[in-house]
């Protein structure tokens, strides 16, 4: 009796996929910025991190990049932010004067 094969290895896959994603581990944002900082830090390696932290190289250089460009963008948008407010309060006094 042969056992077809073809039907039954993408529903275990589907089963491996199932399992990681569930058990799959989700960051909040503090402990991403807590990773990202420890490394920022410099006392010890990347991958002593990560292997502290259970994630991978990669994962928190990808986490770095996203922390680095959120702060560029932060501090862009601050500038902005200042120079429309200066110059809201000069509009002000000129109308007060």
């Amino acid at each position: 009796m042969r056992q077809k094969s073809g039907p039954q290895k993408p529903a275990a896959e589907q089963v491996i996929k199932d399992i990681r994603r569930a058990t799959r581990k989700h960051h909040s944002a503090e402990d991403k910025i807590r990773i990202v900082l420890d490394g920022l830090r410099g006392e010890d390696s990347i991958a002593a991190i990560c292997r502290r932290e259970g994630i991978g190289e990669s994962l928190y250089y990808s986490w770095s990049k996203e922390f680095l460009e959120a702060g560029k963008k932060r501090l862009a948008g601050d500038t902005a932010r200042s120079a429309t407010s200066d110059g809201l309060a000069l509009v002000g006094h000129s109308q007060s004067i």
